[in-house]
């Protein structure tokens, strides 16, 4: 029956993604299912797109008062040396890390060394270079972009260090031959920043409170979410890993739920419709046992259109989760009836049609890789 009714609503196509059924027909690359069994230890981690904080750049040495005293002259010259530099805090972009997990929110460079006598200067310290992923976008406390990391081993000053003092030997003279001053070293620069990623995944889910968004995301990949019978299990985004036997690797990400007005910042409000805005692809996932899901994805539709109407524009799928429970039966010939784009039954806890899921997940990312590659069309 779900294989018939599969092929029946698969046949509804929509203007929005109509682009991307005529690839069915097509070889598309089969998906990997892990032989590595997943791990039974408390791992579960979060994605971090977005990060606030607060670099300080570290502070120069002082510099160092201090007179030359010899056994046959003890007034020999003054020979304090000068203090070194401090280390500037610079954001690098490279492949190696994701995401912000690992950046806390104070980020302090090292303290230049303090002079020494007979004219020895102190050592400048060195930079804290701080690893961030590719696209990563920069921006000041006032909201505006001041750094754009798109490409690997691009840097980023966040903070300059504080220059080191000056000994009492760099202020020697023909007037002055016995100098009893020095420079204190200046501090480092104190900024602040947020860092947020231009992409997080390449698909997302997006739905209401247990619509199911965790226990697909546990279906399809190793991710382990935190799945209860509560609503909003999630709070952060996780991000799940499928792979396919061309090697190609698509990370989809389980986005918090989204409720009534969040455009308007009520629930996780903005912050959730921005993880939205780093999915290139969206997949909404209702509940086909709830009653009219339909009106979800209207809700749904509604709150990102208020948000941005870009967001309208992207790849998308309707996924009827949980058609293992007797209520979704009637709802899934409705549901089909009411909404404009090809809806895809799943059931996340059974298995049923999950290769299928995965099959449409490839889909949506190869016309995204090709619209990508083909650019802006100019009209003539």
């Amino acid at each position: 029956m779900w294989s018939s009714l599969l092929r029946t609503l698969s046949s509804r196509q929509s203007p929005s993604i109509g682009s991307l059924l005529r690839y069915s027909n097509q070889r598309v690359a089969v998906p990997l299912r892990s032989k590595k069994p997943k791990s039974d230890k408390p791992t579960m981690q979060y994605f971090v797109d977005c990060r606030k904080i607060r670099a300080v750049g570290g502070g120069g040495g002082d510099g160092c008062i201090s007179f030359l005293r010899l056994w046959c002259n003890e007034n020999a010259g003054p020979d304090g040396g000068d203090g070194g530099n401090g280390g500037h805090v610079v954001l690098q972009a490279t492949q190696d890390v994701r995401e912000f997990n690992h950046i806390t929110s104070m980020i302090r460079a090292e303290d230049g060394v303090k002079g020494a006598t007979k004219d020895c200067h102190g050592r400048n310290a060195n930079h804290t270079v701080v690893k961030v992923p590719l696209g990563t976008i920069v921006k000041n406390a006032q909201g505006k972009v001041v750094g754009d990391l798109s490409t690997d081993g691009m840097m980023f000053v966040a903070a300059r260090g504080g220059a080191g003092g000056k000994g009492n030997q760099f202020f020697k003279s023909d007037l002055e031959q016995a100098p009893q001053v020095a420079e204190l070293g200046a501090s480092g620069e104190e900024m602040e920043y947020t860092l947020e990623l231009r992409s997080m995944a390449h698909v997302g889910f997006i739905g209401l409170p247990n619509a199911g968004k965790s226990t697909l995301l546990r279906a399809i990949s190793r991710a382990r979410p935190k799945v209860a019978p509560y609503p909003f299990t999630t709070l952060r985004p996780h991000l799940g890993m499928v792979q396919y036997d061309d090697y190609e690797q698509i990370a989809v990400a389980d986005l918090p739920g989204l409720i009534e007005d969040s455009h308007r910042n009520k629930g996780l409000g903005i912050q959730f419709l921005k993880h939205v805005e780093r999915c290139n692809s969206l997949l909404f996932v209702v509940d086909a046992a709830a009653e009219e899901p339909w009106l979800h994805y209207q809700t749904l539709l509604n709150e990102l259109s208020m948000f941005s109407e870009e967001l309208l524009d992207r790849p998308r799928l309707l996924i009827a989760n949980k058609i293992d429970l007797p209520e979704a039966e009637r709802n899934l010939e409705l549901l089909a009836h009411h909404v404009d784009i090809p809806v895809l039954p799943v059931s996340a806890r059974v298995g049923t049609n999950i290769t299928q899921l995965l099959r449409e997940i490839r889909i949506l990312h190869d016309a995204g890789v090709q619209t990508l590659a083909a650019g802006p069309v100019q009209e003539g």
